[in-house]
C-alpha cells in the first residue's frame, strides 16, 4: 500500500475529529457562547449541511481540476476553518466556519476517494478505501474523546486547535506524497448519470440512509449532557464514553462488512433494529450510569454495522451513475446528521429532557425499517455499480487511472469487504 494512501487516512482522521467532535463539546460551547445546548447543538447540523451541499457541488465541480492540487486546496480551506473556529468571537462566526469546514471536507472525501484507488492496484481498491474509513474509525476511537479531554481541561477552543495542527500534518503529507493523477481522457455525461433519480429505489435509498445515520445521531449528539445531567456521571467521563462509542463503531464496521457480502438487506433490517433497541433502553435507563455506558458502546457497534450495507446499497442501485453515487451517499449520511440534531434539539427545547432525543431517533429509525421493507418489497436487487464505475482499471503492480477513479467518485464504504457486497447480487 503507498505511503500516499496512509497519508490520506491520516487527512481522514482530522475531518472525521472535527465533524464528531462536538458531542463531547456542547456543554462548554453553550457556556462560551452564551446559548442553549440545542442551539450549539445546531453547530452539528451546520457541519452536516455543508456535507449534504458540498458533496454533490464539489464532485461535479472538481471533475476537470488536478486531483493534488485540488486535494492541497481543500485540506487548506479546511485548515483555516479550523482555526476560524478557534478564533470565533461569536456564535455566528463559529456557525459560518463549521459551513465552510465542512464543504472542504466533502469535497476532500470525493477527491481523496479517488486518489487512492487511482494509486493501486485493482485487487487493492478496497484495502485503500479501508486505509481511509479507518482514520474516520480512529477518530471515534481517538480524536473525539481527545477533543472531549481538551475541552474539559483546556477549553473547548483548544481541541479546534488541535485540529488545524492535525490538518497542517496533513497538508504537508499530500505536498510531498501524493503523487499527480491524469485527467480522464473522456469528461462524464453528467446529464445522463443524473437520470438516477429518476429511480425510485435510489430515493429509498437515500431516505434510509438518512434515517438510519439521523436516529443514531438525534441521541448521540446530546450523549455529552445526557451522562452528565441525566446520568449524574462526571464531566471527566464523557471522553472515555465517547470512546467506548468509537470502539464499538469500529467493531460494528468490521463485523457489518463481512456479513453484507452475503446478506445486505438482513445487515440493514438487523442493525437498524438493534440500534431502535438499544435506543428505547437509552431513554428507559437513562439515569442508570452503568446501562448508559454499556448502551453508548452497543449504538455504537450496531450503527456502523449497519454502514457498510447502506453504502453497498447506494452503489447497487445508482450503478449507472459513478460521478454521483459517492456524493448521493455522503450527502444522505449528512442529510440524516443534519436532521437527527435539529429534532433532538427540538424535543430538549420542547422540555422533554435530554433522554427524550433517544425516543426520537427510535421513532426516527422505525420510519427507517418501514422504507428497507418498502424497497424489498419493491425488489431488491440493484445494479453491480462497482463493475461500471472502475472495470476499465488496469493491472500490473500500479493500475492504470479509469475516467471514474479520476473524477473523484470512487466509492467511500464502510469497509473493505462491502466494495464487494456492491458488486454481488443480493
Amino acid at each position: 500500500m503507498p505511503l500516499a494512501v496512509y497519508i490520506l487516512g491520516l487527512s481522514v482522521f482530522a475531518l472525521g475529529t472535527s465533524e464528531f467532535m462536538l458531542s463531547g463539546l456542547l456543554p462548554p460551547i453553550a457556556d462560551d457562547m452564551d446559548v442553549s445546548i440545542p442551539q450549539a447543538g445546531l453547530l452539528i447540523s451546520a457541519f452536516a449541511i455543508g456535507m449534504v451541499v458540498g458533496a454533490p457541488l464539489l464532485a461535479v465541480a472538481t471533475l476537470r481540476l488536478p486531483r493534488r492540487t485540488t486535494l492541497i486546496a481543500l485540506i487548506s480551506v479546511f485548515g483555516v476553518g479550523q482555526i476560524a473556529g478557534a478564533l470565533a468571537p461569536t456564535y455566528e462566526v463559529l456557525f459560518v466556519s463549521r459551513v465552510v469546514s465542512a464543504l472542504a471536507c466533502a469535497g476532500f472525501w470525493a477527491v481523496g476517494a479517488a486518489v487512492a484507488i487511482a494509486m493501486v492496484p485493482v485487487n487493492a481498491r478496497a484495502r485503500a478505501m479501508a486505509v481511509m474509513i479507518g482514520g474516520l474509525s480512529i477518530a471515534n476511537v481517538l480524536g473525539v474523546p481527545l477533543g472531549a479531554f481538551l475541552g474539559e481541561h483546556f477549553g473547548w477552543r483548544s481541541a479546534f486547535w488541535a485540529v488545524g495542527a492535525a490538518s497542517a500534518v496533513a497538508l504537508a503529507g499530500v505536498v510531498t506524497r501524493i503523487p499527480r493523477i491524469p485527467l480522464p481522457e473522456k469528461k462524464p455525461q453528467l446529464r445522463r448519470e443524473v437520470a438516477i433519480y429518476r429511480d425510485r429505489q435510489v430515493w429509498l435509498s437515500i431516505v434510509i440512509t438518512a434515517l438510519a445515520a439521523g436516529g443514531v445521531f438525534c441521541a448521540f449528539s446530546y450523549l455529552a449532557p445526557l451522562l452528565t445531567d441525566v446520568a449524574g456521571l462526571g464531566s471527566g467521563w464523557v471522553p472515555w464514553v465517547l470512546g467506548l462509542f468509537g470502539l464499538g463503531a469500529l467493531i460494528g464496521t468490521m463485523i457489518g462488512g463481512r456479513v453484507a457480502d452475503a446478506h445486505l438487506f438482513g445487515v440493514l433490517l438487523s442493525g437498524i433494529s438493534a440500534s431502535t433497541v438499544f435506543l428505547v433502553a437509552l431513554a428507559l435507563f437513562a439515569s442508570s450510569q452503568v446501562a448508559v455506558v454499556v448502551l453508548a458502546f452497543l449504538l455504537g457497534l450496531s450503527a456502523f454495522f449497519t454502514a457498510p450495507a447502506l453504502n453497498a446499497r447506494m452503489f447497487n442501485v445508482a450503478g449507472a451513475a459513478p460521478t454521483l453515487a459517492g456524493a448521493t451517499t455522503t450527502a444522505a449520511f449528512n442529510l440524516g446528521n443534519t436532521s437527527g440534531p435539529w429534532l433532538g434539539g427540538a424535543v430538549i427545547d420542547a422540555d422533554y429532557g435530554f433522554q427524550a432525543t433517544a425516543w426520537a431517533g427510535a421513532a426516527m429509525l422505525v420510519v427507517g425499517l418501514a422504507a428497507v421493507g418498502i424497497s424489498l418489497r419493491l425488489g431488491g436487487a440493484g445494479t453491480p455499480s462497482l463493475r461500471v464505475a472502475g472495470a476499465s482499471a488496469g493491472s500490473g503492480p500500479r493500475a492504470t487511472v479509469s475516467p471514474a477513479a479520476v473524477s473523484g467518485t470512487a466509492p467511500v464504504t464502510g469497509s473493505a469487504s462491502s466494495e464487494r457486497a456492491a458488486s454481488s447480487s443480493e
